[in-house]
C-alpha cells in the first residue's frame, strides 16, 4: 500500500474519531463537515508532488494567493470569534453573535478559507480529479454553512436572521 493511500486512511479515521458524535446525524454541520475535510485530505494528498512544481506558471501563482488568502480568513475568523465569541469550550460554542471584521461581510469565514484552500491546492496541479474533489468541497462546505447556520438561527433568533440578511455567505458582495 503506498504512503498517500495509507495517510488517507489513517487521516480519515482520525477525522472520523473526531466527528464521530456528528456522524450519526446525517443533516448536521458535523456531518457534511467531516465529508468536507475528507475529501480535501484526499485532495492535498492527490496533489502534494506538485506543491512547488513550476514555481512561476501562472496555475501556482494564483494558487499561492488563494492559500495566502485562505489563511488570512482563517486567523481573522478564529481571532474574532476567539475574542468576541466568547467561547465556552469549542470553536462551535460561540455565546455571543460576531458580525465585526471579517463577519461583517461574510458569515462563514472560515468555511470561505477552506474553500480557498480547496481551489488553491487544485490549482497546485489542475486535472479532472482535482477539480472533481475541489468542487465536492466546495458543495459540502456550502451544506456544512447551511446547516449550521439553522443552528444559529435557533440559537440567536432574530439576531441571526437580521445579520443573514445583511451578510452574504463567503464572497462579499455577491454569494
Amino acid at each position: 500500500m503506498s504512503a498517500r493511500i495509507l495517510a488517507f486512511f489513517v487521516g480519515t479515521a482520525l477525522l472520523a474519531y473526531a466527528s464521530r458524535s456528528y456522524l450519526a446525524r446525517l443533516r448536521s454541520y458535523g456531518f457534511f463537515r467531516f465529508w468536507a475535510f475528507t475529501c480535501l485530505l484526499g485532495l492535498v494528498l492527490l496533489n502534494v508532488d506538485a506543491w512547488f512544481y513550476r514555481p512561476a506558471a501562472l496555475t501556482q501563482l494564483i494558487s499561492w494567493i488563494l492559500l495566502a488568502g485562505s489563511v488570512a480568513l482563517a486567523v481573522q475568523g478564529f481571532l474574532l470569534l476567539r475574542k468576541r465569541g466568547r467561547l465556552s469550550g469549542s470553536i462551535e460554542a460561540t455565546t455571543l453573535l460576531v458580525s465585526s471584521g471579517v463577519y461583517r461581510h461574510i458569515r462563514h469565514p472560515l468555511y470561505a478559507s477552506l474553500m480557498c484552500f480547496a481551489w488553491g491546492v487544485v490549482l497546485k496541479h489542475p486535472s479532472a480529479l482535482s477539480a472533481l474533489l475541489g468542487a465536492a468541497v466546495s458543495v459540502l462546505l456550502y451544506l456544512t454553512a447551511r446547516a449550521e447556520e439553522q443552528d444559529s438561527r435557533v440559537k440567536f433568533g432574530a439576531a441571526y436572521e437580521a445579520y443573514a440578511a445583511q451578510t452574504k455567505m463567503f464572497i462579499p458582495f455577491l454569494f
